[in-house]
């Protein structure tokens, strides 16, 4: 196992009514700027519990972050940071909420010439405006990380930042809200969630036996509850531990003292930022292929997948790493969640092209996990993901 520190100071407040406790968190004197999406949590409940919760506090609203938080729309709530003298931000709402706030956290502070630079930089960020979280839809973990992801639809871009100045104080979350969220996004959340785990676990053989047995843990437990909350949302069980293992996913803990991959991330974004594919789907468009083309660096973490996971007990080491890889987008298919690039586009020839152009520009010339993987391979990845 390889060595490591591990460091993240979010709180978290889980469980029914748990909003209610926020006051708790939040400086007395704070005047907070509240930032959420498209308007869900006004129809659901959310809205109601936050806002009389933060009663007895100077609240300032910025709504209409959109998903895949985009730069322009963020540079208007930077504003609104500036103009009102906010020294307290509450995201409430999914990840591309909290990845917004992240931004706007790093970017009040940020004394460049653009706030851009944060990511194309990118600048790791040390300190930001103080944050907390309630979270709405389980999936990226931006609720416990202090990483985000921020789009620019000017250039086409979607790009990451991240540093310890990103974490959030304390993230609230509570079960029922699951209960509202959509067929679509709760597929999108699964799916999410089990390619942040396939990242930092397909990688090779490093000794680290917990971190593995972490990783198939959650990947077993959102197997078993996929079914069991597509049907019903509002079972409790299911959404409280849906909503955690979409935490544990990607909190830091299960990638540390392993290799990780992140390239399947890479392709993705840029498939998101050219067709405005949900990002979850994109993940599920570039994995098989990603699995497919390095399957010689791969195939004994696929195995070993494979075995405990999917309980493919019969064959050869090549055998179980290739049925591991058809279960995994079998399971995909089982959420409604097609797996090919030209299931979401018609303009999809050429992008293999552009996508490796852009990693060429930007000096992406040795991604994965042994830092080898190139423009002409991602080129090949993509085009076979068509």
């Amino acid at each position: 196992m390889q060595n490591f520190d591990f460091y993240n100071p979010t709180k978290i407040l889980f469980g029914e009514g748990k909003i209610e406790t926020i006051t708790e968190e939040i400086p007395d004197d704070a005047k907070v700027l509240m930032t959420y999406g498209g308007g869900s949590i006004k129809r659901n409940g959310i809205y109601e519990q936050v806002t009389e919760a933060l009663v007895d506090f100077e609240v300032v609203e910025f709504g209409g972050i959109p998903p895949n938080p985009e730069y322009e729309v963020l540079l208007e709530a930077l504003d609104v940071i500036k103009d009102e003298n906010i020294d307290f931000i509450l995201a409430v709402g999914g990840g591309s909420v909290i990845d917004g706030t992240k931004f706007l956290s790093a970017a009040a502070l940020y004394d460049g010439n653009e706030p851009w630079e944060l990511l194309s930089d990118p600048i790791r960020v040390e300190e930001g405006l103080p944050f907390g979280t309630v979270l709405t839809l389980p999936a990226t973990a931006s609720e416990m990380n202090s990483g985000a992801v921020v789009s620019r639809e000017e250039t086409k871009e979607k790009l990451a930042m991240g540093g310890p100045g990103l974490f959030p104080k304390f993230s609230v979350l509570d079960p029922t809200a699951v209960r509202t969220i959509p067929e679509r996004q709760l597929a999108n959340g699964i799916t999410d969630a089990f390619t942040h785990v396939l990242e930092q676990y397909m990688t090779y053989p490093a000794g680290g036996h917990l971190q593995d047995r972490f990783a198939e843990s959650i990947m077993q437990t959102l197997i078993e509850l996929a079914p069991k909350i597509m049907e019903d949302p509002s079972d409790y069980e299911a959404a409280s531990n849906f909503m955690w293992s979409c935490t544990m996913a990607l909190n830091g803990l299960i990638q540390k003292g392993v290799p990780t991959d992140w390239a399947v991330h890479a392709m993705g974004h840029e498939l998101t930022a050219l067709y405005g594919i949900d990002h979850a789907r994109t993940l599920a468009i570039i994995a098989p292929r990603h699995y497919e083309e390095n399957f010689g660096h791969k195939k004994e973490k696929l195995a070993q997948y494979g075995e405990r996971v999917w309980n493919i007990t019969e064959g050869d080491t090549d055998t179980k790493a290739t049925k591991a890889i058809e279960k995994t987008e079998s399971f995909f298919h089982s959420l409604n969640i097609d797996t090919k690039l030209s299931d979401y586009t018609d303009d999809y020839e050429g992008t293999a092209q552009i996508i490796a152009e852009r990693f060429k520009e930007r000096g992406w010339t040795g991604l994965g996990e042994h830092k080898e993987l190139g423009p002409d391979q991602v080129k090949t990845i993509v085009e076979k993901s068509y």
